[in-house]
């Protein structure tokens, strides 16, 4: 509420007009800046991160993020050193700051417009809202649809946002949905754009498979334009087998959901998202929108259990954070990329390997996807020994 208070303040000064949307999933901004012919729509939030870490994202009227070459420009606004330059020129009149009343049924309302088909009675779900932005809409929402819903992490005070709950924790949801004996369970981080899923006998279910669900729903339903989906390099290889198989075209990007709506807006494409559990489906908003994910997974599943999900096979994984001197090495490391080369040769239309550089920490990642547990292993530890060989500190 400060960050929210000194944000609208700045909007006012500049003269400016500020709607405060009050507790709402960051889809639900991404919608309403649209709907409402807004020309910006600011969300403050730690997405999955704890409230310390909280930050603010920006979209435009469109309701998609703004543009790294913008987010750059704004952030150069608030440095100090450019905070002269940067002043408002002159004396604006001031704007005006007001509640936007019923932002929240408004997003609701949109939910229940899209889903208006989809009909849960019988169903028993339980919901971890990570005691964060949708812990109003998501009950509501599955109630509405005839669900009986059971709720956790629904009692949100500012500062226990993804605390022990959410996406990035799901042993208590995994423990609610065995015990409870419930059909489903369903995860959202503290911001609302992404979802994990949790299967009656407790196996967790991820983007990709939630994804793959989807599209083979939505082409089969004829709703998949040019029949084409869009997902990043940490997807498991078994989703492009499975998408392989059901005639379907996959886009491959950067990691991020930015990159993947990007992809979709660029190809015309409707559906795409992240193993982390971001899913978008653009003729709905144009962000990831864990709650939309959730009722879209049982639209698919068209009254089967989850842990009858069919869609993708997910091939045995190994990652690897190697510990190196300094990452932006490994563009040169030529010894790595030739074993890298090796063995994804010798993988070919099995499985795969990727290696990069984190960009936040001084990391190697090493991925690797095969049939065979033990093979997965043994590519692993010849690629981790490459690339100690080439960049380990010291």
């Amino acid at each position: 509420h400060m960050l929210e208070a000194a944000l609208a303040a700045g909007v006012a000064a500049a003269g400016g007009d500020a709607l405060l949307g009050g507790v709402l999933p960051t889809p639900g901004a991404a919608l309403l800046v649209r709907r409402f012919g807004l020309d910006l729509a600011v969300v403050v939030s730690a997405s999955h991160n704890p409230y310390e870490d909280n930050g603010i994202k920006f979209f435009g009227p469109d309701g998609t993020k703004v543009s790294d070459d913008q987010e750059r420009r704004i952030e150069s606004l608030v440095d100090r050193e450019s905070a002269e330059s940067s002043a408002v020129r002159g004396s604006p009149a001031p704007g005006r700051v007001r509640e936007l009343h019923g932002a929240g049924g408004d997003y609701l309302r949109e939910l229940e417009l899209r889903f208006r088909d989809l009909d849960l009675r019988g169903l028993r779900v339980a919901l971890d809202c990570a005691n964060g932005a949708t812990y109003r809409v998501a009950p509501e929402i599955f109630r509405r649809l005839g669900a009986e819903v059971d709720v956790m992490g629904c009692d949100p005070d500012g500062r226990n946002i993804n605390r022990g709950c959410g996406s990035t924790h799901l042993d208590p949801l995994v423990a609610r949905v065995t015990e409870g004996g419930h059909d489903a369970g369903f995860a959202f981080d503290g911001d609302g754009d992404r979802v994990l899923g949790v299967d009656r006998s407790g196996a967790i279910v991820d983007g990709d498979e939630l994804i793959a669900l989807a599209a083979i729903h939505l082409r089969r339903a004829g709703r998949l334009p040019k029949d084409g989906v869009a997902v990043t390099v940490m997807t498991n290889y078994g989703f492009h087998q499975a998408m392989d198989a059901a005639g379907i075209a996959v886009a491959t990007t950067p990691v991020g959901d930015r990159h993947v709506l990007a992809a979709l807006l660029e190809r015309g494409w409707a559906l795409g998202g992240e193993q982390s559990g971001h899913i978008i489906e653009t003729g709905f908003v144009p962000s990831g929108d864990g709650t939309a994910g959730a009722l879209l997974t049982l639209e698919a599943l068209a009254g089967r259990d989850l842990s009858e999900r069919d869609a993708m096979v997910k091939l045995p994984q190994r990652l690897v954070n190697v510990e190196v001197a300094d990452g932006s090495a490994l563009a040169s490391a030529d010894v790595v990329w030739s074993t890298v080369e090796r063995e994804s040769e010798a993988l070919e239309g099995r499985g795969r390997v990727l290696v990069r550089a984190s960009g936040t920490e001084p990391l190697v990642r090493v991925m690797v996807e095969a049939p065979d547990p033990a093979e997965c292993e043994a590519v692993a530890g010849r690629l981790v020994e490459a690339v100690e060989r080439m960049l380990r500190p010291g």
